[in-house]
Formats: structure tokens, sequence, C-alpha cells
């Protein structure tokens, strides 16, 4: 018998979610819990639970942090995030985190079913392209306590040497100078800095940084 447990901390929510996940199949047990250290609890004392539904927004932990715990106590539970927050560095670092799927609470109900009988049957989901928006589009990201390192965000080295500079006031001519790179390499750089981050300018890019709290200590 499937068995799945919804980690909401709005009621109403909570309840909608519960009510649409019974059509997934007759015969289920649906449990929710409001708060992180309930959901530890429960699980705890149950190991039988199929496919966790986790709200990243919860009060009293940061959401990266709570699904990093679940995935190091229960590494063969499949943990779905459903959340508000869906532009790329969320999705990107919630799938580096060990997700079985990140589905946007814009969702219809119908898409939501379909997404989660997806990780049921043992893939991962990811929402598609056009659902990563640029920051002007998106709601507000909470603000992480923890320190993110670039590579948790999809940059690859260079790009994340390329994104410091920028966040130093650095030019395209001048990070090139630095680097020792063509201008024109660079703009590439910056330019796929730009894609992984959802974003369409460096003030967009440096929004994301200090939202984020990304940290380039060790990127040169």
């Amino acid at each position: 018998m499937l068995k799945l447990l919804v980690v909401e901390d709005h009621a109403l929510v909570r309840e909608g979610l519960l009510g649409l996940l019974t059509q997934l199949e007759k015969d289920m047990v649906l449990k929710g819990v409001g708060d992180f250290e309930s959901a530890l609890s429960l699980l705890d004392a149950e190991d039988d639970v199929d496919l966790l539904l986790l709200d990243l927004a919860m009060p009293g932990i940061d959401g990266f942090a709570g699904l990093d715990i679940l995935r190091k106590r229960f590494p063969a539970l499949p943990v779905v995030v459903v959340s508000a927050f869906d532009d790329v560095p969320t999705v990107t670092r919630v799938m580096n985190l060990g997700a079985s799927g990140f589905i946007p609470k814009a969702y219809s109900g119908e898409a939501l079913l379909s997404a989660l009988r997806e990780v049921l049957d043992g893939n991962i989901f990811v929402p598609g392209e056009s659902n990563g928006a640029c920051l002007d589009s998106v709601k507000p990201v909470p603000s992480s306590q923890m320190s993110v390192q670039p590579a948790e965000i999809g940059l690859t080295d260079r790009q994340s040497q390329v994104l410091a500079l920028m966040v130093r006031g650095l030019s395209n001519r001048d990070i090139a100078e630095q680097l020792e790179l063509s201008e024109g390499t660079v703009k590439i750089h910056v330019t796929a800095v730009f894609k992984t981050l959802g974003v369409n300018s460096r003030t967009q890019a440096l929004v994301t940084v200090s939202r984020y709290g990304i940290d380039f200590s060790n990127v040169f």
C-alpha cells in the first residue's frame, strides 16, 4: 500500500495536497505534518514511507538544510520538493542536494500528479526550462543561512571566477585581463552564467549572488 508524507506548514495547502493525492491510487495512506521536527519524528517511527513531499519554505529551518538532513538520514526515501520558489538556482540546488523531483506550486493538480507518478516509477522529475524564469518574474527566494558554493547551483570553475570578478565590479575587458582570456571568451562565460542563474543582466546576477550568499572564497 502506497504511503506518502506531506510536510507543509500552511494547513490549507497541506490539506489541499492531501486531498489531491488521493487521486494517485485507490488504497493509500496519507499523512501530513506542519513542521520539520514532526516529519523527522514520524520517519524515525515509521520506516515504510514511500515518498515525502517537502515545502522548501518551512519555519524554523532553512529549507535546503532540511532537505540535506532528510537525504542523509533517510537516503532510500524519495523526496520531492513542492515550492513556490521555482527560479533556476533554487531548482538546481534542490536537485544537487539529492531530491527526486521539484514541482512548482504554480503547477495544476493534474501536472503535479503526473510528476509524482514519474517519481514513483523511479524517475527524476525536473520542471521544464519554461518554468525557470528570470528574477523579474519570480517570487523572492527565502534567504539561506548556509553559504552556497558556486558548483551547488551549477556554475563551472571558470564561470565562478567570472561571476566573482563581476561582483567586484570589473568590466568584461578587466575580467579578460585578470583571467588572461579574450574579451570574446569572457562574454561567452558571462552568457553561460546568466543562463545558469536564470537572469538577463549583471544587476540580476548580483541580486542572486546576494540572495544565496554565494561563497567565492575558493574559486581562485
